[in-house]
């Protein structure tokens, strides 16, 4: 049931004329009775920040962290859309407040996805609105028409429900490219640095970015770090469907650095690898070339000893001190043929470990991308 299976949410998601032909763009997730409860939001680090994440920011500042439901449209990003962006962004919070009963406006949160420069139809979604937030319900139907109306490029909804003792967290999400996004918030933090923060496609970061969490008080209070570890498992549920579902790819890979002499610069040498168009063309051909990940691992930025570095395919070495050693071909082969491939890298300096996961570079891609998309 997604984002409805958590006591006291309920979900919408109808056609708000974004797109075309009537297809779902807008999605409404809410509490039940329109009260405000808890919430923490983790945003983009892009400074060309759309008017959604400005007006998310500003909401959530000005109610102390507390929320009673959020509005997410697909289509159109509204980023790089200036004052009359923001001003179409508030209008949908109010109409959404309104609706469902909300205090004020400022309980609303936004998200926006889609073509950044364009601005936003306001005056076609506006008329709209009312009859999807009053659709809002808490089945699974509903979750999934609210997951479904937020997609753009990607081709599945994604959901996510993982239970913990004595309470559950329901997400939804949506993505498939530009992905490099109090005791709430921290946990939202720690989660969302364990996986959307680990995830990347083409190394860009999106201007919208937005990762939120409302807690409807419904379920038992978590004991200390039960959260943070349900929310974790969530969120990396969620960004694991993003890679997997990336503009034009074909294989996920999990590339996990060991050896370094901290986690933090690990993941720096990780993210060097799984950014690396070399290495993402090199596992769209289904080749092992390891040359190519030792050297972005050496240009990484980070501590780096080209005659302790080793390479592994799929837990097969095929370099160990730097240099090329005897290995199964047929079995590397075997592994890079898959749509899951393991990169091992080791630097022989310390006891830091980071995995990131990245994807190959497709046709598809660049098909995607190559107009306005």
């Amino acid at each position: 049931m997604s984002v409805t299976a958590p006591g006291g949410f309920v979900a919408a998601g109808g056609p708000g004329g974004i797109k075309s032909a009537d297809a779902l763009d807008v999605a409404v997730v809410a509490t039940a009775d329109g009260a405000a409860v808890p919430a923490a939001g983790v945003f983009t680090s892009n400074l060309a920040t759309a008017a959604p994440v400005q007006v998310s920011q500003a909401h959530l500042a000005a109610t102390g962290g507390r929320a009673a439901g959020v509005i997410l449209t697909s289509g159109n990003a509204n980023a790089a859309t200036g004052a009359p962006g923001r001003e179409a962004a508030e209008r949908l919070c109010a109409g959404v407040a309104h609706g469902i009963g909300a205090q004020s406006p400022d309980e609303i949160l936004v998200c926006q996805t889609g073509l950044i420069g364009v601005p936003f139809p306001i005056d076609t979604v506006e008329p709209r609105l009312a009859g999807i937030v009053a659709s809002r319900a808490s089945s699974a139907d509903a979750a999934c028409r609210a997951a479904r109306a937020i997609m753009t490029t990607d081709t599945a909804p994604k959901e996510v429900t993982v239970s913990g003792v004595g309470f559950t967290v329901g997400g939804m999400t949506k993505g498939a490219a530009m992905l490099a996004p109090d005791i709430l918030h921290q946990a939202l933090v720690e989660a969302v640095d364990a996986s959307f923060n680990a995830i990347t496609v083409d190394g860009c970061t999106s201007t919208n970015d937005t990762v939120l969490v409302l807690a409807s008080g419904t379920a038992a209070s978590p004991r200390p770090g039960a959260l943070v570890e349900v929310l974790t498992a969530a969120c990396r549920s969620l960004a694991e469907q993003m890679v997997a579902d990336a503009e034009g790819s074909t294989k996920v890979a999990h590339i996990r650095v060991r050896g370094a002499d901290s986690d933090a610069t690990a993941q720096r040498a990780a993210r060097k690898v799984a950014d690396s168009m070399l290495v993402q063309c090199s596992l769209n051909g289904c080749d092992p070339y390891w040359g190519r990940i030792v050297s972005e691992l050496g240009s990484a930025g980070t501590p780096f000893d080209p005659d302790k570095v080793s390479v592994a395919y799929g837990g097969t070495v095929v370099c160990a001190a730097g240099m090329a050693v005897a290995h199964d071909e047929a079995v590397v082969s075997a592994h890079m043929a898959g749509c899951h491939i393991e990169i091992d890298c080791d630097l022989g300096l310390g006891s830091g470990e980071a995995v990131v996961l990245g994807t190959d570079l497709g046709h598809g891609y660049i098909d995607e991308n190559r107009t306005t998309s």
